[in-house]
Order: structure tokens, then sequence, then C-alpha cells
């Protein structure tokens, strides 16, 4: 297992971020918004490097309040969700993970929430790659809360700091990120 430290890491998962996930042009963002930048966290978090630094860097930001379990809405929250499990048991702090869908399956089983059950009154955290408003976020909490799970707080790896953080709170949640898009320069 690699001896960097937290900072070192931080940096190496930015310089990833800003030389192949961070593209410049016209976009136009899952919230309807234009942007002159798209930050596509998965050409990062589908690759064995920058699964190893968000999920270290994730597990950094929680190992002295760890939650019961640990997820977000699909599909940016899916390669993190994987890398936290594998990487939270090679270190012996295994955490649950999850993922929330959209809409619950029509077959089957019928699940919103996927993976090991989580009991009623159990909290978790919720983590995606890139929040600008927060809506998917926001939806996947909806789901969990009928469920009965409580969501402490939010983690993402990169804020657009274009509301997220005000419409989380307005939910009663917290987000952290790891970085914001200021520290990109934008």
């Amino acid at each position: 297992m690699e001896n960097k430290n937290p900072q070192e890491l931080k940096k190496e998962l930015f310089e990833l971020l800003n030389n192949q996930a961070l593209k410049r042009g016209k976009f136009t963002l899952s919230s309807g918004k234009e942007s002159n930048y798209y930050l596509d966290g998965r050409i990062i978090t589908l690759t064995p490097r920058g699964a190893f630094l968000v999920a270290s860097l994730i597990l950094e930001m929680i190992k002295s309040d760890p939650p019961f379990a640990i997820g977000g809405p699909t599909l940016g929250a899916d390669p993190i969700t994987g890398a936290i499990a594998a990487l939270s048991y090679i270190k012996n702090q295994e955490i649950a993970t999850f993922i929330v869908r959209k809409q619950p399956k029509e077959h089957g089983t019928q699940q919103q929430i996927e993976g090991p059950e989580i009991p009623k009154g159990k909290s978790v955290i919720l983590i995606d790659d890139v929040a600008t408003s927060g809506k998917a976020i926001l939806e996947a909490k909806q789901a969990l809360d009928k469920a009965g799970i409580v969501v402490r707080k939010v983690i993402v790896i990169v804020d657009r700091q274009q509301g997220a953080s005000e419409n989380l709170a307005k939910a009663g949640l917290k987000l952290d990120s790891i970085f914001t898009i200021a520290d990109f320069g934008l």
C-alpha cells in the first residue's frame, strides 16, 4: 500500500482531473445550465489510479467518524463506491456501499437502493463525482428518506459552486468536497 500522505494524493488527483477530465468549450449540464467547461469525473474514477486516489481521500475524510454505509446516485457515484468498498476492505476499515437508482427497478426485487441492506435509522454519507445544483444528490436523499435511512452529509470530488451547497443546506445536508471549481481557476 502506498505511503503517500493525503496532501500528496490530493495533488496527484488534481493533476489527473485538470489534465484529463476538465474540458473547455460549450456544454449543457444535466441541470440544463450552459457552461464553458465540463468536468467528467468518470474519466478519472474509472481508471485504477483515479479510483484509488478518490477512494483514499474520501476514506481519509471519514475515518474519524465512519458511517454505516456510503454511496450515491448512479452513475457518478458508481465507480467511487466500488473503489471505496475494495479499499476499505484492504485497509481493514470495511464500509458497506450502495447505489441509488433514479427510479426503482420495474422487475426483480424492484429496488431503488442497490447493495447490502441498510437498516432503518442507520446513517450514511452520500457521494458523487461533481455537484452543480445538487439535484441528483437530493433525489437520492429522498429515496433514502423513504427507506428510513439517515443521510449525514455529502462528499463530492468537485463542487462547481453553482448552488449545490445552498440547495443541500436547505435539506439539512452539509456538502464537503475534495476540490471546488475555483481550485481549477474557474
